[in-house]
């Protein structure tokens, strides 16, 4: 792509940026990710970054280059709005505000971040990029804005503004901005989000409880509870705000829950999703979840929030299935309007439009199937207004699986088994119409006045499948959902009520892995690229890596120091003694240095053995260290702190090369009085 220069302006295709402000140097960095980055957005269509995902098995790559993160903006409606995007990054949204706005103004500190920006949404001429820092540019934005965004980014007000109240100051500056009838969209992480509770480190500074305790050692970046949010957004005089909840957090949103629809019992099963850190996991959120929702405190725990300023939308509930192939890809809203209430699906790229166009077909035939079985057919049209869409009604009641699970869960066994066996009465349709529902599972079907509505209908096809072949699936996916379910439940009584056995079920195990891979067209879900990612989830309990007052920590430096983002935690290792333990870590190329972090509290370490094996020439070297802590005598080091730390140099081996480094040691936590005492030379040898 052609670069054109100007004095202080470039262009990266059609996009321009300004440097007007820009200082020359950036001042946040996450190192030789960016440059690889860079190289990927030059050099390939986004259509290509999926599979790069998956290869490159990074949680920045992924955060960065993932289209899943529009998820929490797509649905908003701003379509030929002028548009502001506070702390733009790597562009990860851009694209979406491009796509749809008349005109888009970004705000970026780093030029590399902008860069790569730039070159991923090169084709569009509506946008511009603002480098520097947001101070110096502010005074000259325009005053105008139908909507300004701050998507992760208010909690960093501190760096932006300053002062006492940055939050605050930041929010009265941006007002400013908007015209009379603008909104400001603000993501953020909740301070109080269950996954804290459960065992997962703050999202910023990588420390357990660290916003739960109200954040008692770190300065500058927080994020706030729901009422404390609220509170600031109105001091800066901004009355109206529209609450919503992305699940499950907005980085990686699947399901967007408004006031008006909140989460329903069951339906928060997708929770281990920490990519870029290990976690704890120190009870079932899923359950927990199940006990705060039914409590109405869901705004509470929610793990992110999602405020947009100004009048009501008429948006109150979205679900997003964007982890599938192109032609199957689509979001499903729940609106109200002058029509009323009503759910829409709509294809999330052109290649989907086929797929949503079938659905009032689909309707029509499943209607004619199942017409005087007990059995009702959501109503589906197709409407075209600018884009196509189906809309479809909205049926108020419960799930059959929450019913189910009342019964299930209150010992009614045998109201949990006559649902079943109506169940069955009324998925039995006219086998002459020739459309099957693959997906009749209990949580589509919704129960009011004893009326039952069949209310997604997507994976239906001619392809035949027998009755009890759908009652198999539908009791697998039920299971599936909830491990809890299959302890209470009697199978076998379900397999003679639904007339299937266990070789339906084993038959059902091997098409859901081949349907899943029609449906994603190859692609892994974001769960896998999880596990390939391969941070760990610790169950207390089980065995683990441990130094003086927890896991070891490792941190990796690519020439611009350490960093929370480029450290992990050691979970595998030969436990030789009650106090020493042997691993190896892999190095990639590119790191400079190595911190061993052996705990959080003082202790003595023995550094037995810390050698470096490069893996291209098989050449072993013992390694070079340095530490904070004071000597004793040969590899024995005392640490008087709560952050005691080994400084492993790899200078002298080749940085483009793979490296492995072994690590044996012992670690004793001692208290802090002895520790100084030793450090003082009162004691021990030195």
């Amino acid at each position: 792509m052609e670069e054109k220069s100007m004095e202080r302006t470039e262009y990266v295709g059609k996009l321009l940026l300004d440097y007007s402000y820009y200082s020359g140097e950036d001042y946040y960095c996450d190192g030789k990710v960016e440059d690889e980055l860079l190289e990927i957005v030059r050099n390939n269509p986004e259509a290509e970054f999926p599979r790069i995902i998956e290869e490159k098995k990074s949680w920045e790559i992924l955060y960065h280059l993932s289209n899943e993160r529009r998820n929490v903006i797509e649905w908003i409606p701003f379509e030929g709005k002028k548009v502001l995007e506070v702390g733009s990054g790597c562009g990860a949204i851009t694209g979406a505000f491009a796509q749809k706005a008349g005109e888009v103004t970004c705000v970026e500190l780093s030029k590399k971040r902008s860069l790569i920006n730039a070159y991923r949404n090169r084709d569009y001429d509506n946008v511009t990029i603002k480098v520097g820092n947001f101070k110096d540019i502010e005074p000259a934005l325009a005053t105008d804005y139908d909507y300004i965004f701050l998507i992760g980014v208010l909690e960093y007000a501190d760096s932006y503004i300053g002062g006492d109240f940055p939050q605050l100051d930041f929010l009265r500056l941006l007002k400013k901005h908007m015209n009379k009838d603008g909104r400001l969209v603000i993501a953020i992480e909740n301070k109080y989000g269950l996954k804290y509770f459960a065992g997962c480190r703050e999202d910023h500074t990588g420390r357990f409880f660290d916003g739960i305790e109200n954040y008692p050692e770190a300065k500058g970046v927080r994020t706030f509870g729901i009422n404390e949010l609220k509170s600031i957004i109105r001091a800066a005089g901004i009355k109206k705000i529209n609450e919503y909840y992305p699940y499950p957090d907005y980085k990686f949103m699947n399901q967007l829950f408004g006031k008006k629809r909140m989460p329903l019992a069951g339906e928060l099963t997708d929770n281990i999703r920490n990519f870029d850190r290990d976690r704890l996991l120190l009870f079932d959120e899923s359950a927990a979840f199940g006990g705060i929702v039914a409590e109405g405190r869901f705004n509470v725990f929610a793990n992110s929030f999602l405020l947009i300023t100004g009048g009501k939308l008429s948006v109150k509930y979205a679900k997003y299935s964007s982890d599938r192939a192109p032609e199957y890809a689509i979001s499903t809203q729940l609106v109200k309007d002058e029509e009323g209430y009503r759910f829409i699906k709509r294809p999330i790229c052109d290649a989907g439009v086929l797929h949503i166009e079938r659905l009032a077909d689909i309707c029509s035939e499943l209607k004619r199937k199942y017409e005087g079985s007990g059995l009702s057919i959501n109503e589906c049209r197709i409407t075209k207004n600018g884009r196509t869409q189906a809309e479809l009604e909205y049926i108020e009641g419960e799930t059959l699986s929450a019913l189910m699970d009342k019964r299930l869960f209150s010992k009614d066994m045998e109201g949990f088994y006559s649902l079943f066996a109506e169940y069955m009465k009324r998925i039995s349709g006219n086998d002459s119409v020739e459309i099957y529902d693959r997906d009749m599972i209990f949580s589509n079907i919704i129960l009011r006045d004893n009326v039952w509505t069949l209310i997604d209908y997507e994976w239906s096809d001619n392809e035949p499948i027998e009755t009890r072949k759908l009652a198999a699936r539908a009791v697998y996916c039920y299971f599936l959902e909830d491990v809890k379910r299959e302890k209470k439940a009697d199978l076998s009584r379900l397999m003679e009520l639904g007339g299937f056995d266990e070789r339906d079920l084993d038959e059902i195990r091997r098409g859901e892995a081949l349907f899943q891979k029609k449906v994603t067209g190859g692609r892994l879900a974001l769960s896998e690229i999880r596990e390939r990612i391969g941070k760990a989830v610790v169950r207390p309990g089980k065995d683990t890596m441990q130094g003086a007052g927890g896991r070891l920590k490792i941190y990796e430096d690519y020439g611009n120091g350490y960093s929370e983002e480029a450290s992990y935690f050691v979970d595998t290792a030969v436990i030789y003694d009650a106090e020493g333990f042997e691993t190896k870590l892999s190095v990639k190329p590119g790191v400079k240095n190595i911190r061993i972090d052996p705990g959080d509290e003082p202790c003595i370490v023995s550094a037995d053995i810390i050698e470096i094996t490069d893996k291209s020439t098989g050449s072993t070297k013992q390694a070079r260290i340095k530490t904070n802590g004071r000597k004793l005598k040969g590899a024995m080091y005392v640490f008087g702190h709560n952050d005691p730390n080994i400084n492993v140099a790899l200078g002298e081996v080749r940085d483009t090369d793979e490296k492995i480094i072994r690590v044996k040691m012992h670690v004793s936590r001692i208290s802090e009085r002895i520790a100084n005492e030793l450090i003082r030379g009162k004691g021990l040898f030195i």
